[in-house]
């Protein structure tokens, strides 16, 4: 009999579905961790949520695992390496918690134009202020909505029932896909002069980070609206104040903070025109007893049939017992985050080509992996080797695999091409020895890229100086050089550079480097 321990707080629904399949569950929340590595040596499969820590101590006495479950999306409090080294599937429920998250979107964004909790807090106050918060419509407004994943087309699908007008920004979803959904796809700048109210549904990244700040609220309309139920970060809280101060924007509601749990001093949390949540998207009695039922399912499923629904480390398991592909893997994803941070486009088509028999031999895997750095960048969902497919084909994203035999350079050879309406980037990698991953041909240039850490990416006029141009302005801002490589077409033409860095290069050092007579196309990118 499978013996499984739940160690966090969690609908019993769980509990009794695993008990009716026969399986010897203890359910006890508020374990210690040195308490849960005492007695975990006996279990096959642990259920937690947020609270339990699974660290590599604690992986270490896990004699019988094989399966940790996460009750919710994130797994961020597993530690999966050490779980895919010692064998252990690592397993979460994404998709749980989407419905409830869109709902309170709409919530917020009702409140916030009706000026519901400032006038709850006026009547309890024995106050009848019916002009002072008089409200506005949704009906007949502009809804910008940055991020169109499974929650953000969920919103855009109930803000249509109030007869709002829907228009999107996502360099993934396809416009025959925003089309089935009543949405218009614009890009940011067109996006931000349109929209009434602005909903974000983006992960964190070096891209998102302050997207919404004072340079890019300089171009929406006057009066916007913003929502964030996303991810706190996201917008800079302290220009979002400047701004309604200003009156560029009229009100705000945010259930996500930067800081959790956050400085109440700031003034966000005291500024009139603000409404806050403490994170509640997916704090639901539905979504909790979803996911609930959802990670005793698929660990049902798994320990019946092998069946892996929701696995976050299928591809390093797999790897594991095939440690030669390992490092393409990783050369595979890191050609996917590198694209998604130079993406300007919608994406329409994806062809990944394998030369070399190993590389063949795994192409489904290493397709995968390339979606997963693609989409883990892009959507907030979480993603995984799993079900990277399965969300690229929602969104609309065409991907074609080719077995190839023209490579002769390279024993193995994985090459990307993206292809949206307006260009194509192509990238081709092998592996040096055992685990020297390259990027050896970028477009049509080739070179020799180590993708990881901080890349800088720019083409500029092949002419002396133009090198120590770029250095000096890095030089300034203390960022050094770790790593060059050089590809040209041909002398005094147009030529490629990619600089492995120390640190990240912020928006000012770029816009610097932009400005270099015969510097275009700069990209920073951190993997």
């Amino acid at each position: 009999m499978k013996k499984i321990l739940i160690s966090d707080p969690i609908d019993k629904n769980c509990i009794s579905i695993l008990q009716s399949y026969g399986y010897s569950v203890l359910y006890k929340p508020g374990m210690t961790p040195e308490q849960i590595s005492t007695e975990i040596g006996e279990y096959n499969a642990l259920i937690v949520r947020s609270e339990t820590k699974v660290n590599a101590a604690m992986i270490s006495k896990m004699s019988s695992m094989e399966i940790i479950g996460r009750a919710g999306t994130g797994v961020d409090n597993i530690d999966v390496e050490t779980s895919t080294r010692h064998g252990i599937i690592v397993m979460n429920t994404p998709g749980g918690n989407t419905i409830s998250a869109a709902e309170h979107t709409m919530a917020l964004m009702l409140s916030m134009c009706r000026n519901v909790p400032q006038a709850n807090m006026s009547i309890r106050e024995h106050k009848w202020e019916r002009k002072k918060y008089q409200g506005t419509e949704l009906s007949g407004k502009v809804l910008g909505v940055i991020g169109l994943g499974k929650i953000g087309r969920e919103v855009a699908t109930r803000s249509k029932a109030f007869g709002m007008k829907i228009i999107g920004y996502d360099p993934l979803l396809s416009s025959e896909t925003a089309s089935k959904y009543g949405i218009e796809l614009k890009d940011l700048d067109s996006l931000f002069a349109t929209s009434d109210i602005i909903t974000l549904h983006v992960p964190l990244s070096a891209e998102t980070k302050y997207l919404i700040s004072s340079e890019n609220l300089k171009k929406c309309k006057q009066g916007v609206k913003i929502i964030n139920c996303a991810r706190g970060g996201i917008i800079n809280e302290e220009e979002l104040v400047d701004a309604l101060d200003f009156g560029k924007v009229s009100a705000a509601a945010l259930d996500v903070f930067e800081k959790e749990p956050p400085d109440f001093s700031q003034r966000i949390f005291n500024h009139p025109k603000v409404i806050c949540t403490p994170h509640l998207g997916a704090s639901t009695e539905e979504a909790q007893e979803k996911v609930a039922v959802q990670i005793a399912e698929q660990i049902h499923e798994f320990f019946e049939s092998k069946k892996m629904y929701g696995v976050v480390n299928a591809v390093g398991l797999e790897a594991l017992s095939k440690k030669e592909i390992l490092p393409y893997v990783t050369l595979a994803e890191n050609i996917g985050k590198i694209y998604a941070q130079m993406i300007r486009y919608p994406l329409k088509q994806i062809n990944i080509y394998f030369s070399g028999e190993m590389l063949q031999s795994s192409s489904s895997v290493l397709s995968s992996a390339v979606l997963k750095g693609l989409l883990s960048t892009l959507l907030t969902e979480h993603v995984n080797i799993v079900n990277s497919k399965i969300l690229a084909k929602e969104m609309g994203v065409k991907v074609n695999e080719t077995n190839s035999e023209e490579n002769s350079n390279y024993l193995n050879l994985l090459s990307v091409e993206f292809l949206t309406d307006s260009e194509r980037k192509y990238f081709a990698g092998t592996v040096f020895g055992n685990n020297e991953i390259r990027i050896v041909r970028i477009d049509d240039y080739f070179l020799e890229v180590k993708p990881e850490g901080y890349l800088l990416f720019y083409t500029n006029i092949d002419k002396p100086g133009m090198l120590a141009a770029v250095g000096q302005i890095l030089s300034d801002a203390k960022i050094n050089i770790a790593g060059l490589s050089l590809g040209r077409l041909e002398e005094g033409k147009e030529a490629l550079s990619v600089m492995n860095v120390d640190n990240q290069i912020d928006e000012k050092v770029l816009s610097k480097i932009s400005m270099i007579n015969g510097v275009t196309k700069v990209h920073s990118v951190r993997i």
